[in-house]
């Protein structure tokens, strides 16, 4: 059968899948603490002391009681045991209550590791009204040419809440077009598997009628030497969720001075005011 769905059927489908991902278990506003660990100390909101691994060993160690509740892989701890973070092939899972879990998360070179607490009954989950989006306007899908770099290039990423400390990425191309008379060059880097970038990019809305950080786009090069920028799928980052993300920001040359009135805007309470 032909696909008869239009470009606006297929972004409210994206939208509407975005809406089920964000109120999800493990979606972005069930976050609600993250907490590297670099002693053994306490994590705010869940039982057990939770301490690095020894040295040989990926992952945080938690020392917890029957009587705390903490199960890691569908045991209850009773004692010491290895949670193995989420770098791994098969990491662990922990559960603390019917709406609490957790994921253990290394850092970029996995040195350090720290824990993510997951609560399906959150308050931001039971406040949550929408994500404001812009209607669908094909003006904004953007044909541009994808100019490929030297081995070994990479472009500097900052985080929100450590701005001083350089995460840099691969940069495996350059992303050139022109946009309302003004000519531009971006850098995207890549995102998990496959062919997929992730570029982080600032435009005149922020803070005025979208999220005042940035927002994300994940767009795929082509084989011809273009690369097709749909800013109609901008999404905003996890941190416009959850302050307990620490999300990169648009580097300076990502930092358009033009307005793109396209993608999410905002995460919005059942009020309709924004969510934080």
């Amino acid at each position: 059968m032909t696909d008869t769905r239009s470009p606006a059927d297929e972004l409210a489908r994206f939208h509407e899948a975005r809406r089920a991902r964000a109120v999800s278990p493990r979606g972005p506003l069930a976050l609600v603490n993250t907490q590297w660990v670099d002693s053994a100390q306490p994590v705010w909101g869940v039982a057990g002391t939770w301490a690095p691994a020894p040295d040989g060993l990926a992952g945080l160690l938690v020392t917890a009681t029957a009587a705390d509740g903490v199960r890691v892989d569908d045991e209850v701890v009773d004692g010491t045991v290895l949670v193995v973070g989420d770098d791994a092939v098969t990491p662990s899972a922990v559960r603390f209550s019917d709406t609490l879990s957790g994921t253990v998360i290394a850092n970029d070179d996995s040195t350090s590791w720290g824990l993510r607490v997951w609560d399906a009954d959150s308050e931001g989950i039971r406040r949550f009204g929408s994500i404001d989006s812009f209607e669908h306007e094909p003006a904004w899908v953007v044909t541009a040419d994808f100019v490929p770099t030297e081995a070994g290039t990479e472009v500097d990423i900052r985080h929100q809440a450590d701005l001083d400390l350089s995460r840099p990425k691969p940069l495996p191309g350059l992303i050139r077009f022109s946009l309302g008379g003004v000519d531009h060059e971006l850098a995207a880097f890549p995102s998990g598997s496959g062919e997929r970038l992730q570029l982080v990019f600032g435009d005149a809305t922020n803070g005025e009628s979208t999220y005042s950080v940035g927002r994300f786009l994940f767009p795929t090069p082509g084989d011809d030497g273009t690369i097709v920028l749909d800013f109609n799928q901008a999404v905003l980052p996890p941190c416009a969720f959850s302050y307990a993300f620490n999300c990169p920001i648009p580097p300076p040359q990502n930092r358009l001075t033009v307005p793109i009135e396209a993608g999410e805007k905002n995460v919005l309470d059942r009020d309709g005011a924004l969510l934080h």
